[in-house]
């Protein structure tokens, strides 16, 4: 059996004010799910034994999932099995302060693996953008990109000047935030995830931001005639 790291088992137990109700869930669990459940709500060492069982399973999940998932980016051997343990750690704390959250609607088992499958995700998703900058809309090569990718167009010319276009437009229509959002979202692909870590924000702030990024920057494009209004295309 795996050991739970002590700076881990530390934060959990430091949980137990939120997790030592004796409170029901709602649905009808199973015996396994009721055990569990009683188990991770003791206190001393039945309650530890049972964080241990539990991280177990939770590393177990996370390394099949890993390996996978494995394949989409370029991470294997010792980098892979410590992002596997870094999303157990995670799904850890995160499962254990949501315990009340349980409902009892499929086995606890089921309903702790979407913990770890979640942390693995973004972990993998996040890797390939560790210690790397993210481009900014004065990066030359973001526009040098699409550029070469419009040169392969029917209509080169058009196509051309539609990246001149929309770098002007980007330059002048959008906040600096909202530039720096777009530009490494849409254009350069940089997970969400990424940049709710490197700018200390949220999911939906990411977001809104591409949202009206997107909506000030097609306003201006139908003005230049550069596309066309919705709804008349």
């Amino acid at each position: 059996m795996s050991h739970i790291p002590s700076a881990t088992l530390t934060a959990v137990t430091s949980q137990q004010s939120l997790t030592g109700s004796s409170a029901t869930p709602q649905g009808a669990p199973d015996a396994e799910s009721r055990a569990w459940l009683r188990s991770l709500r003791a206190e001393g060492d039945e309650r530890v034994l049972a964080l241990e069982r539990l991280y177990d399973l939770l590393l177990r999940a996370a390394r099949r999932e890993g390996r996978q998932r494995g394949h989409l980016v370029p991470v294997n051997g010792v980098e892979l099995d410590d992002i596997c343990q870094q999303a157990a750690d995670d799904a850890l704390l995160a499962l254990t302060n949501k315990l009340e959250d349980y409902r009892g609607a499929s086995r606890f088992t089921t309903w702790a693996y979407k913990f770890v499958v979640f942390e693995v995700s973004v972990k993998l998703r996040r890797h390939p953008w560790r210690g790397r900058t993210i481009p900014t809309a004065d990066d030359d090569p973001t526009w040098d990109r699409l550029a070469q990718g419009a040169g392969q167009a029917d209509s080169r010319l058009e196509s051309l000047d539609l990246v001149r276009a929309l770098r002007q437009a980007v330059a002048e229509e959008l906040t600096p935030r909202q530039r720096e959002v777009f530009v490494a979202v849409v254009l350069n692909e940089v997970p969400g995830d990424v940049l709710v870590e490197r700018l200390g924000t949220t999911r939906g702030a990411i977001y809104k931001m591409v949202h009206d990024a997107r909506r000030k920057l097609r306003r201006r494009m139908e003005a230049g005639g550069y596309i066309e209004p919705v709804g008349e295309a």
